[in-house]
């Protein structure tokens, strides 16, 4: 009962991916072919949304429930940051998927989607293997 609101969360979250069609393989090969503005409105809509939301997290000094500040640190610059976007998008072109809505393609009836699953885990798996001789 205690996590019962994350189960209920992610559930709406992904119904809301779905509904949006964002974990349509349709719609993601349509983004990659330069075919359809679908895709690059809803990730420009979440980036703008993100930015604004920061913002007001920041200027307004916010605080969780719990009363504590909300803190946000800066990124730091790292050129690993390319190499992991590059492996990241050339991922998501040939799978179809990234790693947010992959349950909820699953859910959707998609059962390739397990297998996608366990290469995000095999992949993160590998990453942490790894982490300590990647460059910074």
């Amino acid at each position: 009962m205690k996590n019962l609101k994350y189960l209920v969360m992610g559930t709406l979250f992904g119904v809301i991916l779905t509904k949006s069609e964002v974990v349509s393989w349709f719609r993601i090969q349509e983004m990659f072919r330069f075919q359809s503005f679908h895709m690059y409105g809803v990730i420009g809509s979440a980036i703008i949304v993100g930015i604004l939301s920061i913002q007001l997290i920041k200027r307004n000094r916010l605080r969780t429930i719990s009363g504590e500040e909300i803190r946000l640190a800066d990124k730091q610059y790292s050129h690993g940051t390319w190499l992991g976007g590059l492996i990241f998008g050339l991922g998501w072109a040939i799978t179809g998927a990234c790693p947010g809505p992959l349950f909820a393609q699953l859910g959707s009836g998609a059962p390739a989607a397990a297998v996608m699953i366990l290469a995000a885990l095999a992949g993160t798996w590998t990453y942490s293997a790894l982490r300590d001789k990647l460059p910074m």
